[in-house]
């Protein structure tokens, strides 16, 4: 009877492998298990009238050997069509831990256990089904469930134990059941380690372990068991494609899992040609098969390495290294916010683009002595790396950036627009607009990352004035890594746009002549507008801040600058400054800088060693300042020219426009002390006191020493500051011009190397901005003790040019023959053709409301007044000087000559100071 069994068993296995090839078409290897689970489903059906068969067949002996050689053939049946060997992926609640045990326990025989199930088989019955698992964002991802494990079958279906086959039987049934294994599914006698639970992503993706059915021979088992790591390798493999291929890990992931499937795709090809080779050819063993399967078996160990690795870094699968880089991640503020802002997870972290790269690239040069290895790595990271060449590409050719899924170097801020370029302080649309992700920059760009960035900002300026056809596509450009032509095509695209953007901005948009008209406009280097302008809006500058028409103050402006005889009338950008009134002193808004960022913060703060921090107390009242204090211009700057002048470096012009103003008025304010000292009776009066001219001389003496302080520093910031500074960035300007022009040709034409690039748009931008640093340093306008002690003293001068007229009063009362000419006046004037001394003295010191009356103790009063004023001045004119010199010897050599000037002007009266002050007219 046992040598009938075999030659039926083997018919019958050949013809369900026909019916198994037949499905074979089906493009998911998960489509036949669904038919052969229906027809495993009829053929239980069809079985069971064979039971009455069974019970009524005991007439003779030759017929229960006939019933028991169809029951050998059912059984044979049930074995062969049974559902483990298909890829029906029904999910089927696994039976209980006792029922589980109770099969492993050695089975009654044969016959016994056939009529003990026939009852058994009606009140449960083994039904299982497919069904279809919901859409993922991976659009090839298996949508069939999986199917129930070998182990949860009844025992109707269990195969024959090993151990009652022959050697060559064995060997049969194992090689049929490792080409399935091999594809993923379990055979009859190779199953699933019971710990491994497919439903459970984690273990799917790291692999299942086989258990081998006890009886095996040791020939085979050992051979078997070395075959059984190339299963787990593909399943694990295939398991990390359709994570992978979903949307969130990117367009480089998704080319990386493209790749594998090809891969996966030749290795399905191979089981095909390998079970082809077990239906056709007796000398295929198990050995035969090994040596098949050699080299494909190292493809997947590689591509297993590579998936677990890629997982760990996705968070997926736990890495040792999480926990020590888990404080660095959550102090990471500025991604998370970052990621918060774009609707992503915080917490979560991707491993995609340039990451991907470079991960892939590491285990390149880690492989260098595995031709097979690096054979597999170069061809994933090439077809990896092409649609991240495609967005390197569109950036350095076109300066757009096409990433759904960010996972480029290079980051955009879309929420940074350039109409909000007149409202951006802190240069966002430059700085922050396009910036490098440090963490997905591939190796192969880390040396020139930089130019990446800059070449592509570049060129989007140039797009966005017309300057770039976005619909032209790219001819002969580099697809992938290892193309020869990679790092020409970098640094060929840099040198195309810079010397674009430097041609559009020093050529089309006149740079140099726009930053002239800043110039004349800002630090006053043709001011004959501006004096005109202020003797004309005099009386509305002097109301409160709050106060001031600025439409009025825009009008004059304009009048000024067309009148014929300004020079400002041949500007053609004159239409484009406008008057503003801020609401805080000049002083306040630099401290502000100062303590906020500093525009040279190490110069402020790391010199002095008695430097005491400014606080953030105001350090003068701004709620009544006056049209001169609040006074600035403004500067309406087109694109692309408002990159180089931002709204920042327009700030700098503001700040230095409003010193140099703050110098100019206090020097006409004491320029009109002087002329009211110099045309009032009550000065020009000879006093028979001798304290009272003594008080003159004292009080001339220090309206002279301000007046010499105020111009030395004006001239200062001016003639040796702001000039020479402006005469260097200029010529570097005029340089670069005379360099893009010359340079332009020899760009164009190489096309074999880089060209080298010798200035670069944001190196002009540099030296602009390095310009008014400087200026702003060498001004005393960044250190916030210069601030304090400087605005105490122009504070102490602007109140004392306007306590002049006050003064005047206070000699009248003095002098008691002043008093009596004064008070004689109030007499009933006299003809007009007569005119004496006492009414030109009343006329010079406006007519009183009352008489004056003589104090004798207003002489005292009036050298206790002077003495706080000279105290004042002269003591921080000397702190001002010390810490000049000071500055001097540790930072900036020029305050050398700022301190030579200003020691005239603390040494009182000197050579020069006399004819400045005009005290001759006294």
């Amino acid at each position: 009877m046992s040598s009938r069994t075999v030659p039926t068993m083997k018919s019958l296995s050949a013809a369900e492998r026909r019916s198994a090839n037949a499905n074979a078409n089906y493009p998911s290897a998960a489509r036949p298990r669904v038919a052969s689970g229906e027809e495993n489903i009829n053929s239980s059906h069809a079985r069971k009238p064979s039971a009455p068969m069974r019970a009524s067949g005991a007439g003779s002996g030759e017929r229960r050997i006939e019933k028991k050689e169809v029951r050998e053939r059912e059984t044979e049946t049930r074995r062969t069509r049974s559902p483990l060997k298909h890829s029906s992926e029904s999910r089927v609640n696994g039976r209980s831990r006792a029922e589980k045990q109770a099969r492993d326990v050695e089975r009654p025989s044969r016959s016994s256990a056939s009529a003990k199930s026939a009852p058994e088989e009606p009140q449960a019955p083994w039904e299982p089904q497919a069904s279809l698992i919901a859409h993922t964002t991976a659009p090839l991802a298996t949508r069939i469930s999986i199917p129930p494990l070998a182990s949860t079958a009844p025992v109707s279906l269990q195969p024959t134990p090993l151990a009652q086959l022959s050697l060559e039987a064995q060997e049969k049934v194992i090689l049929e059941d490792l080409l399935f294994v091999f594809m993923g599914f379990e055979g009859q006698y190779i199953r699933f380690s019971d710990v491994y639970n497919p439903h459970e992503e984690k273990e799917r993706l790291v692999g299942p372990q086989f258990r081998l059915m006890p009886g095996l021979h040791l020939s085979l088992r050992d051979l078997t068991k070395s075959m059984l790591k190339t299963a787990t390798h593909y399943i694990a493999v295939e398991a990390c494609v359709e994570i992978l291929s979903r949307e969130e890990y990117g367009a480089v992931n998704h080319a990386l899992c493209a790749a594998v499937r090809r891969l996966l795709k030749d290795y399905l090809t191979l089981i095909a040609q390998l079970e082809h080779q077990l239906l056709t050819n007796d000398s295929f063993t198990l050995h035969v098969l090994n040596l098949h399967t050699k080299q494909t078996s190292h493809m997947l160990f590689q591509l297993y390495t590579t998936g677990i690795e890629l997982l760990k870094a996705n968070g997926i699968l736990e890495d040792e290294k999480d926990e020590d880089s888990a404080d660095d991640d959550s102090n990471d503020f500025e991604n998370i916010l970052e990621s918060l802002r774009e609707g992503g997870n915080s917490i979560k972290k991707l491993c995609k683009g340039g990451s991907v790269l470079g991960l892939i690239t590491k285990r390149l040069s880690s492989m260098s002595g595995d031709p097979a290895a690096r054979t597999l790595l170069t061809t994933l990271l090439r077809e990896a790396s092409r649609p991240y060449m495609a967005m390197l590409n569109e950036w350095l050719h076109h300066g757009g950036i096409k990433d759904p899924h960010s996972e480029f170097l290079i980051k955009e801020q879309r929420s940074i627009k350039r109409e909000r370029l007149d409202q951006d302080y802190t240069d966002e649309y430059w700085e922050k607009r396009y910036t490098i992700r440090d963490a997905l920059v591939p190796p192969q760009l880390e040396a020139v990352k930089d130019k990446v960035l800059l070449a592509g900002k570049y060129l989007n300026v140039v797009r966005e004035c017309g300057g770039v056809d976005v619909s032209k596509v790219v001819q002969d450009a580099p697809t992938s890594f290892d193309d020869p032509r990679f790092l020409d095509n970098v640094n060929s695209s840099y040198a195309y746009a810079n010397s674009s953007l430097l041609n559009l901005l020093l050529t089309t948009h006149q740079l140099p002549a726009r930053l002239r008209s800043l110039k004349h406009y800002f630090f006053l280097d043709r001011s004959d507008f501006f004096t005109y302008f202020l003797e004309m809006s005099e009386l509305e500058l002097k109301k409160p801040a709050k106060h001031v028409n600025v439409g009025k103050l825009q009008s004059l402006l304009d009048l000024a600058t067309r009148h014929a005889g300004s020079v400002a009338v041949e500007d053609p950008y004159k239409e484009d400054i406008k008057v503003q009134i801020n609401d805080t002193g000049l002083t306040n808004w630099l401290m502000k800088i100062v303590n906020v960022q500093g525009l040279d913060q190490d110069a402020a703060t790391a010199s002095i060693s008695n430097y005491t921090p400014a606080n953030s107390a105001p350090i003068t009242d701004d709620t009544n300042i006056t049209g001169y204090q609040a006074l600035v211009f403004d500067y309406a700057m087109p694109f692309p020219l408002s990159l180089v002048v931002s709204r920042v470096t327009l700030t700098r012009y503001q700040l230095l426009f409003r010193y140099l103003l703050s110098l100019k008025h206090l020097e006409t304010d004491l320029a009109k002390c002087w002329g009211e000292q110099g045309k009032n009776a009550a000065w020009k009066h000879r006093s028979k006191n001798p304290r009272i001219e003594q008080w003159k001389r004292r009080a001339w003496t220090l309206r002279a020493r301000m007046l010499v302080f105020v111009q030395q520093l004006t001239y200062y910031c001016t003639s040796e500051v702001i000039e020479p500074n402006w005469t260097s960035l200029m010529s570097r300007i005029s340089e670069e011009k005379k360099q893009d022009a010359k340079g332009k040709g020899k760009t164009t034409g190489d096309d074999s190397g880089g060209p080298q690039v010798k200035r670069t748009v944001d190196e002009l931008m540099q030296d602009h901005v390095d310009f008014l640093a400087t200026c702003l340093k060498e001004c005393m306008l960044t250190n916030s003790k210069l601030l304090r002690i400087n605005n105490k003293i122009m504070s102490t001068c602007s109140m004392f040019a306007s306590f002049t007229y006050s003064l005047s009063r206070y000699l009248i009362t003095g002098d008691p023959d002043l008093v009596a000419q004064v008070n004689a006046s109030f007499a009933p004037p006299p003809s007009k053709s007569t005119k004496t001394p006492a009414s030109t003295l009343v006329a010079s010191t406006h007519r009183p409301t009352a008489q004056f009356v003589y104090d004798p103790q207003r002489v005292d009063k009036m050298f206790d007044m002077l003495a706080k004023y000279e105290e004042n001045f002269t003591r921080h004119l000397k702190i001002l000087l010390d810490t000049l010199n000071y500055l001097a010897a540790t930072e900036t050599v020029v305050f050398l000559s700022l301190c030579a000037r200003l020691t005239s002007a603390g040494e009182g009266l000197s050579g020069f100071q006399a004819p400045m002050g005009m005290e001759g007219i006294a």
